[in-house]
């Protein structure tokens, strides 16, 4: 079975995480659903890829919420063997002195379209070959302490790298999605090392050159905080002092200690941002890098309700490998047509809300929707700042308001947020009816971009590197309010595709909550009310302009054409 794919040359794509399936928990967020899309778009259109990530047996986690909002994390157990299928070779990596041994299973994606198929090669440390210590390497998704991600981030770079070639692939480029593979370059380093024999006395033993022309990188990270840095004490305590020559590592990736982003941008010829803005805070966080800017897409079919495709299908034929014919709707699609598909995705939400919460949600109450990782920057809390004014708005034209999202185990501040939002849900109750809906994940999160009116994002400038949850709700004719971060400082067209939150300079942060309720009050709120024609309008804004534009077809197509094919 694996002939079929090792037989074509590929593009190696390295995730630490990847949403194959809602029921596979080997995703996190919004990381690993982006690398999702791009493993589906590049099956719709025949781009050659080979994905190599961890099985993460145990997942991430599955959240547990009590009534004061109180999160806990539960094994998010999964048979890869129901799955995928377990392949023959096996590799060794070096940890701790140890061998440790690797395998792999191998999981296929197949396309919408023309039926392509992507293998996913998912390594895995539990064999019998191992001691109980490294047989849990590759369970837990971001699991453990520093010493416990080292060890994932050398079985994913230098283990898949081994694993690639035992099973005989031929590799044209590799794509690091973030900096956890960059340990990868310095394998592809090892084994582009000139002979001795050939070297000049004080010459680098390493064809540096010849490894960044085949190595590309996207960043995905905007927070200093969120960069892998591990104490070069570690790295040699776990790869051994001979793996690889201090000084070259230092000179490629810090001086002080081994910062992952820094290898990967001085081991890659091709880095790109992920939105247009996030390209030039990573060119200020590291001068003297050139880094592209490829805007994040969502995958069309994955992230389009069921009313909502089947409209487009009707409307606009082929729409699922040409998503630019979605540029079309808001002048061929009737407007009664957008309104129902809207309603029954409105009404299965509803349904969803009731099951999880017991919450009952008025059809006619325009509902806003805010979902994503709880922690500081995305301030979930933004939009309760001022609970006095919220409802008094709310007594004027009322709504409804549904949240959802994880908070890191180890994040406390991420977990308060969430309590602080259940209190706030508490206290409004008698004004504006709402929930906090538990453990988000795949399915959930298409319930609530299709279901919504609209759809919040209030981050801290600049810290959103992208957000393509909006995206997905403009697929489904659902308005995005936002903070001009991200990839709406680039599909904002205020009152066509939805409305800004402030101005997009990084000095309105303290601001963003007057802005945002007068926004509310004044703009979208009335509208929804008293002009459907014009609502309408707007939702038909969101596909034509936004969805037609954003999308992980248009993304694949840029990386084909800009970083595997130069």
């Amino acid at each position: 079975m694996l002939k079929e794919y090792a037989y074509t040359p590929r593009y190696a794509y390295f995730t630490m995480e990847i949403a194959l399936h809602n029921d596979i928990p080997t995703y996190a967020g919004g990381l690993g659903v982006l690398a999702g899309d791009t493993l589906r778009a590049a099956a719709d259109l025949e781009i050659p890829l080979v994905v190599v990530t961890l099985v993460s047996s145990d997942g991430y986690f599955r959240q547990e919420l009590d009534a004061a909002g109180r999160q806990r994390e539960l094994l998010a157990t999964w048979e890869p063997a129901r799955v995928a299928t377990p392949l023959d070779a096996k590799v060794v990596v070096t940890i701790e002195g140890r061998r440790v041994w690797v395998g792999a299973w191998l999981y296929v994606v197949e396309g919408h379209m023309n039926g392509g198929r992507q293998p996913v090669i998912l390594l895995d440390t539990d064999l019998d070959e191992n001691s109980s210590e490294d047989r849990t390497i590759t369970r837990q998704l971001y699991g453990g302490d520093e010493v416990y991600r080292l060890k994932q981030e050398i079985v994913l770079g230098i283990g898949g790298m081994r694993m690639l070639q035992a099973l005989g692939f031929t590799i044209e480029q590799y794509h690091l999605n973030e900096g956890h593979s960059a340990l990868l370059a310095l394998e592809l380093l090892d084994r582009h090392a000139f002979p001795p024999e050939e070297l000049r006395p004080g010459e680098s033993p390493y064809d540096i050159p010849r490894v960044r022309e085949l190595c590309n990188f996207t960043t995905h990270t905007p927070v200093e905080a969120g960069h892998d840095r591990f104490s070069y004490a570690v790295v040699q305590r776990l790869l051994g002092k001979e793996f690889f020559d201090l000084t070259t590592l230092k000179r490629l990736a810090g001086a002080e200690e081994l910062n992952m982003t820094r290898l990967a941008l001085n081991l890659s010829d091709y880095v790109n941002g992920v939105a247009k803005r996030h390209a030039e805070v990573s060119r200020r966080m590291f001068p003297g890098y050139r880094v592209h800017a490829v805007t994040n897409g969502v995958h069309p079919h994955t992230w389009s309700c069921p009313s909502f495709r089947k409209v487009y299908d009707q409307f606009m034929p082929g729409w699922c490998h040409e998503p630019e014919l979605l540029i079309r709707a808001d002048c061929c699609i009737p407007d009664a047509v957008i309104q129902q598909a809207h309603h029954e995705a409105k009404a299965a939400l509803i349904d969803r809300v009731q099951a999880l919460t017991g919450v009952v949600l008025d059809p006619k109450v325009p509902i806003f929707g805010f979902a994503r990782r709880m922690t500081a920057y995305k301030r979930p809390d933004l939009l309760f700042a001022d609970l006095a004014r919220l409802r008094n708005i709310a007594q004027q034209w009322p709504f409804q308001l549904l949240l959802a999202g994880k908070a890191h185990p180890r994040d406390e501040g991420g977990k308060r947020l969430i309590e602080r939002v259940h209190a706030h849900l508490r206290e409004l109750n008698a004004d504006i009816r709402g929930a906090f809906l538990p453990d988000y994940d795949m399915d959930l999160a298409l319930n609530l971009v299709s279901g919504v009116d609209v759809w919040l994002n209030t981050p801290l400038r600049p810290y959103e590197a992208s957000g393509t949850s909006g995206m997905k709700a403009a697929f489904n004719g659902v308005p995005q309010l936002s903070v001009l971060d991200g990839w709406w400082v680039e599909g904002c067209i205020e009152g066509v595709t939805g409305w800004a939150v402030g101005d997009s300079s990084e000095t309105a942060n303290g601001q963003d909550s007057l802005s945002l309720y007068d926004k509310l009050e004044h703009v979208v709120l009335p509208l929804y009310h008293t002009d459907q024609p014009r609502w309408t309008a707007v939702m038909k804004g969101a596909i034509s302009k936004n969805a037609s534009f954003f999308n992980s077809h248009r993304m694949m197509r840029r990386y084909a054409s800009e970083a595997y094919l130069r």
